[in-house]
């Protein structure tokens, strides 16, 4: 027994023959190792920063007899080291630790260079061109994945040390390259900023492990950075300095003082900016002050100026249009296309079912026959694809149509670089945020026209601001808001129940009959997933002859709780996707992906070109190269597993994460436990998303209290009063 051991403890050393179990958030870790002097393997227990087939362990520990799996070494402490003997550097090669080496690979590369494949790989990579299958191609990728694991493994092992979890070290590698250690030392902060998935305490935790003192000037302003991020991401685009100086002051637990210093410095530093709005001190972050400014301006602008389109005789065109396209336009529709064609800028609003389609069908057969230059774009896949099918014209997404180029994080069109248009149409234009909105009006030709189609009613961006609202709220600009149901619309319940809701009334449930909308009441959450699972595993599918795996989606109006999204991708994934025997699939940052998963991006990817809340289906997992393969419609999209950050199981998403998208069929769970989101927008945002089928399970009590909840969170922009260049209109005020 050595020294530093204790009393009862052991030493056990071997070669990894298998991981059974390794979980990248603890570090836990269950082996199954070749001991020396030993014929059977045996179980090792501990923690590690990570494990590879074919490493060699050294732990110390004790012997203990699990009930469940029997005989393990419970190990204190436990290091893996590369492995040095033939057997050990073969079931390295070939645990898919290198990406482009696989089982055939390895005992080849060990064939042809046995204990020295290792400093071939490091130092004379052209070499591992003379194995057979391997080309230039495939040597790069071995000897850049090799690099590349050699530093990772650097930044693991400095993450652990500081109480941090490794499953983010691919991320952090793949941001920050080779300098990663030197940049989180010097300023620990920047994880919380860069890095998707590590938030500002556990960037917190590292620098106070790195004895960054709580009172620095690097720690207040981080964490004034932070609470504005956070801000934005409930939809503000900048705070009052008072309640941003409370917020984090009660963040980093430290005097006023501290904090105002560190404002003072940001100020200083042009890092936020302040400015007087509604005689109060407000704080922005400078991008979306900018992006305020620059939508109010041309707003402004654009909302005095004449139409440049080529003579239009309207009375004449509404004709010819009546009588080209046989349709009879009633006399909200005939108005709505009249303003369209004699306004620079308006925006049409309505519910479903009230012929927005219908007016902008018509708008845009007569802007074609006068030969005038449009683009059609929505912020969605999904929104883009179904307003081309309605339309008849090509629609892109607004990332697509402004080119985002990936290197840089910029659009290719803006104000040096416009497109080359006459007319601007933006569908689903509730979804769209201050920045997006920016982005699009930096695009436009000085003499195009725009016109803005959206929900009102609907629930407002993901990302900060209204625009949608504040720009038909101000006064200077076109409004058509069409209320009437035509009747095409009116024999459907999906229709006629989401404009009950949205006037207060509770939506008529029914249980049997052939309509497309169906509220089962159930009290528990038990019964309610039940019901649930039943009419998504059984009933729909066998009366509407679809997939349930990926024409049925479940919309929650939270991701946590028993009803949430979490939970429900778990119970759905097991009885809609269940895993085979001996399948592959791979385990990433709390999630398990198997083949057929049904998957949504969560952030938009320019070099991918996928954007946040793009649906997918998982369509290969490769062990070897260490990628997953999603389709989305026709395009594939390949991750490697340190990107699966990225995706989330799709199953089940949020009502906001639905937003542009419309699905065959929508189920909603509704219950009291979800009472902090029951709003009237977010129901009929959720119902409004299904085409075929809507069904509503859960406790009417809960359903009438969202209806009956028409209040939205407060938003706190600027956009308003740049709109009104600091006028506020009667009865309007921040408060």
């Amino acid at each position: 027994m050595q020294a530093s051991q204790k009393p009862n403890q052991e030493s056990l050393s071997g070669l990894i023959e298998r991981v059974t179990f390794f979980n990248e958030e603890t570090g836990f870790v269950v082996l199954r190792v070749k001991a020396r002097g030993r014929k059977d393997l045996l179980s090792v227990v501990g923690k590690v920063v990570s494990a590879n087939a074919g490493e060699w362990i050294q732990a110390e520990g004790s012997w203990q007899r699990d009930r469940d799996h029997g005989l393990q070494f419970k190990a204190d402490r436990l290091v893996c080291m590369p492995p040095t003997n033939i057997e050990g550097i073969e079931k390295y090669l070939a645990s898919g630790m290198i990406k482009g080496i696989g089982p055939v690979y390895a005992k080849k590369l060990v064939a042809k260079f046995g204990d020295q494949v290792f400093d071939i790989i490091e130092h004379a990579s052209a070499r591992l061109e003379t194995i057979e299958g391997i080309g230039p191609g495939r040597r790069r990728l071995i000897k850049e994945a090799w690099q590349e694991q050699k530093v990772i493994r650097d930044i693991m092992v400095f993450l652990h040390s500081n109480g941090v979890s490794t499953s983010r070290a691919v991320r952090i590698y793949k941001t920050y390259g080779e300098e990663s250690i030197e940049k989180l030392q010097h300023n620990p902060y920047i994880l919380a900023r860069d890095i998707r998935g590590i938030g500002f305490k556990i960037a917190d935790q590292i620098a106070q492990k790195l004895g960054i003192p709580p009172d620095s000037l690097h720690r207040s302003q981080a964490g004034l950075a932070h609470s504005l991020l956070m801000a934005t991401g409930q939809g503000h685009c900048g705070l009052p300095e008072s309640l941003l100086i409370e917020e984090t002051t009660n963040l980093l637990e430290v005097p006023c003082e501290v904090v105002e210093s560190g404002l003072r410095q940001a100020l200083a530093d042009r890092a936020v900016l302040r400015e007087m709005l509604w005689e109060k001190p407000f704080i922005f972050l400078p991008a979306l002050k900018e992006a305020e400014e620059g939508i109010a301006r041309r707003a402004r602008r654009m909302a005095r100026e004449p139409v440049s389109y080529p003579p239009i005789d309207v009375g004449r065109a509404l004709d010819w249009l009546a009588t080209q396209s046989k349709l009879s336009l009633a006399a909200s529709q005939i108005m709505a296309v009249r303003s369209a064609l004699t306004h620079r800028l308006m925006i049409l609003t309505g519910g479903p079912g009230v012929g927005k389609t219908t007016i902008l069908c018509s708008i845009l057969k007569i802007l074609h026959a006068k030969k005038v230059s449009f683009a059609l774009t929505a912020p969605t896949g999904r929104a883009a694809k179904r307003l081309a099918e309605s339309t008849g014209h090509p629609a892109k997404t607004i990332h697509r149509l402004l080119e985002m180029n990936p290197h840089t994080g910029r659009f290719v069109h803006d104000e040096h670089h416009p497109l080359d248009i006459q007319l601007l149409v933006v569908d689903e234009c509730s979804m769209v945020d201050i920045p997006l909105m920016h982005q699009l009006w930096r695009a436009l030709p000085p003499k195009a026209h725009l016109l803005l189609v959206g929900d009102v009613d609907q629930l407002p961006s993901v990302g900060p601001g209204s625009v949608l609202k504040d720009l038909m709220n101000c006064g200077l600009i076109t409004v058509v808001r069409l209320v009437e149901i035509f009747r095409q619309a009116s024999t459907s319940q999906i229709i006629t129940n989401a404009h009950r809701l949205n006037q207060g009334e509770m939506p008529l449930p029914e249980e049997g009959g052939e309509g497309d909308f169906y509220f089962m009441e159930r009290e528990e959450p038990e019964q309610i997933l039940s019901a649930m699972l039943n009419m998504i595993t059984r009933r729909i599918p066998a009366r509407f002859k679809l997939d349930p795996l990926m024409d049925v989606q479940v919309l929650c109006p939270m991701n946590r709780g028993s009803l949430g999204v979490r939970e429900m991708n778990q119970m759905l994934q097991a009885h809609l996707n269940p895993l085979k025997p001996s399948e592959v699939y791979v385990e990433k940052f709390g999630s398990q992906f198997r083949l057929k998963d049904k998957v949504i991006q969560t952030e938009n990817n320019y070099d991918k070109d996928v954007f946040n809340g793009d649906i997918g289906q998982v369509c290969a997992i490769d062990p070897t190269e260490k990628e997953v393969t999603v389709r989305f419609d026709q395009r594939r999209v390949v991750y490697d597993f340190g990107e699966l950050d990225e995706l989330s199981l799709a199953y089940a998403i949020t009502i906001h994460k639905s937003q542009g998208s419309e699905f065959p069929v929508v189920v909603m769970p509704i219950a009291t436990q979800q009472f902090l989101l029951l709003q009237r927008n977010l129901i009929y945002t959720g119902i409004t998303r299904g085409k075929q089928l809507v069904l509503v399970v859960g406790q009417k009590k809960a359903l009438r209290m969202a209806v009956q909840n028409a209040t939205s969170s407060r938003r706190y922009s600027g956009l308003m009063p740049r709109l009104l260049e600091g006028q506020v209109p009667e009865g309007m005020s921040q408060e």
